[in-house]
């Protein structure tokens, strides 16, 4: 086992491949070690950072080395960086923003696979994720500045293939890896098994350690044992892909931005957690209109549940989609609405905020790029995905403006493979004030931001794509639920109490089409109790 002045061995000008979805598999211990060992030494210097996810929280890990950089005129710590979500780190995007470093915003799954292809030896990720978005060279830009644009240190290419459109994620081949595992043996063989997810660190070691030039990993671990004390089945990175191990202190090396270790989110123990949950825990009471989007969802996954006679699979992103998994397990039908988290887990209840990427009971967990195929071949029956702008045709984006620059995450590939997407976010952006009331609603104060606008800052989510593949598009606010036909938007329903002229009309950009009847939202989803949804199907 080594200590951490194994870091002083990564040279100037080196592409450090960094593993971690928000804090799980973050290492945090090497992170700040290796910064430590710039301002001691001066180096290395101008490093170029590719995650997995964002290898970060506010206040830790890589948002804190961002922090102290931000504030530091002459850095030379960091040169750039292809991270695919910044949402977790304020400092990291003051960055970015300010120009600083240069900064590109593949998707989440983008990236993940682009680890696997690099380690298969090819030269990047052929898809058609991102086609017609701002990923598209023709349209826009996956650098996320000015630096970016210029430097172009990571591009995307265009290409056709038997005259159909394609694209080809190219990246630099890291030299360097730091990843986290739990636990090593003595021969160096990793398990992820007290983390909350798999990741992507096999792929991320695997990439490393390919041809032409092999690089290190290093892997912070909590735990060493003997060798054989590991099952075969449990173990994630095999040790001759692996060069140096660093154990963590405990600090270090929390499961979530908020909990240090719980058994239950590494299935350690399966409690039976899903009687009697509290909704006043799961929900701030000020947004309560969230849970009745949340709700609104889960009627769409029941219809389809009914149309399938068979559980269905769905992908539940950050945010108010995130609740879905509350509302499933509030409503004891866990075994007929079967959720999963592009982080790699499947079931349970997903935890929102800080600790999303983890769930409480989970029954599977797949590694990052395994879970994202399930996304990018429409193997799931559906998904539902935030939003921050929609607009007149349909097009989605989900988390970029000027002045906030949160990253895709794993937003295009989900929205671009599955076949029915459920997008679910408040009507209006800013501080809402609503009043949930059993039978409807009453806005009290709109929030200042219109997030149905004429033409969205950036297109994530193509309407035109999804026009020409047959997918099923529903957009569910706490007011009103729209419907795509073809490249427009369709008003379907409202809530019991909204005034269609005053509380959604005008606070658009765009007049959307009306559909023939417009209908009431159904009423149990403003109630204060359970839906009793069980009672109203037959299970299989």
């Amino acid at each position: 086992m080594d200590d951490v002045s194994i870091l002083d061995s990564i040279g100037d000008d080196s592409v450090v491949a960094i593993s971690g979805f928000n804090m799980a598999t973050t290492p945090e211990y090497l992170i700040n070690e290796l910064f430590k060992t710039y301002q001691r030494t001066g180096h290395p210097k101008n490093i170029f950072i590719i995650s997995d996810a964002l290898p970060a929280v506010p206040g830790r890990s890589l948002d804190q080395v961002a922090q102290i950089l931000f504030h530091d005129a002459d850095q030379e710590f960091l040169v750039g960086m292809l991270m695919p979500f910044l949402g977790f780190s304020p400092w990291l995007q003051k960055m970015v923003i300010d120009n600083r470093i240069e900064c590109y915003g593949w998707p989440i799954g983008i990236t993940a696979y682009w680890f696997r292809e690099i380690a298969s030896g090819r030269p990047g990720l052929l898809t058609k994720i991102g086609l017609n978005t701002f990923l598209d060279p023709r349209n826009d830009d996956a650098a996320l500045n000015e630096l970016g644009r210029n430097k172009k240190t990571c591009n995307i290419e265009l290409l056709s293939i038997d005259s159909e459109d394609y694209l080809l994620y190219r990246a630099p081949k890291p030299s360097y890896a730091l990843i986290r595992t739990s636990i090593a043996d003595e021969m160096g063989n990793l398990s992820t098994q007290e983390e909350g997810i798999r990741g992507t660190v096999l792929s991320i070691a695997q990439a490393t350690k390919a041809r032409p030039k092999q690089g290190k990993v290093i892997s912070q671990v909590r735990w060493i044992t003997k060798t054989g004390a590991i099952n075969p089945r449990h173990v994630d990175v095999p040790f001759p892909l692996v060069d140096h191990i660093v154990i963590s202190p405990m600090e270090y090396h929390w499961q979530t931005g908020s909990i240090a270790y719980d058994p239950r989110l590494s299935s350690q123990i399966v409690s039976p957690m899903y009687n009697n949950l509290d909704r006043g825990i799961l929900l701030d009471k000020s947004k309560e209109y969230e849970m009745v989007i949340a709700r609104r969802v889960t009627l769409e996954f029941l219809e389809l549940f009914t149309q399938k006679q068979a559980p269905v699979l769905v992908n539940l992103g950050i945010g108010i989609p995130a609740l879905i998994s509350s509302v499933a397990a509030e409503e004891n039908i866990i075994n007929i609405i079967i959720t999963v988290i592009e982080s790699g887990p499947w079931g349970g209840v997903a935890l929102s905020g800080n600790d999303f990427g983890l769930a409480m009971g989970a029954f599977a967990l797949s590694t990052m790029p395994d879970m994202f195929s399930n996304f990018e071949g429409g193997i799931i029956d559906a998904a539902s995905l935030g939003f921050l702008q929609i607009d007149r045709f349909g097009n989605v984006n989900p988390s970029i403006l000027p002045n906030r620059l949160f990253g895709t995450g794993g937003f295009p590939v989900i929205a671009g493979g599955v076949s029915k997407i459920y997008f679910a976010g408040s009507f209006r952006g800013g501080n809402n004030i609503i009043d949930v009331k059993e039978n409807g609603i009453k806005i009290l104060e709109d929030g200042p931001i219109a997030k149905f606008v004429k033409d969205v800052y950036k297109i994530s989510f193509s309407s035109y794509q999804a026009s020409k593949y047959g997918q099923e598009i529903m957009y569910v606010t706490e007011r009103a639920v729209f419907k795509l036909n073809g490249t427009e938007l369709v008003l379907v329903e409202t809530a019991p109490g909204i005034d269609i002229d005053k509380d959604i009309l005008e606070k658009m950009e765009f007049k959307p089409q009306m559909a023939t009847e417009i209908k009431e939202m159904d009423k149990r989803i403003f109630s204060k109790s359970a839906m009793n949804l069980k009672r109203d199907i037959e299970i299989l």
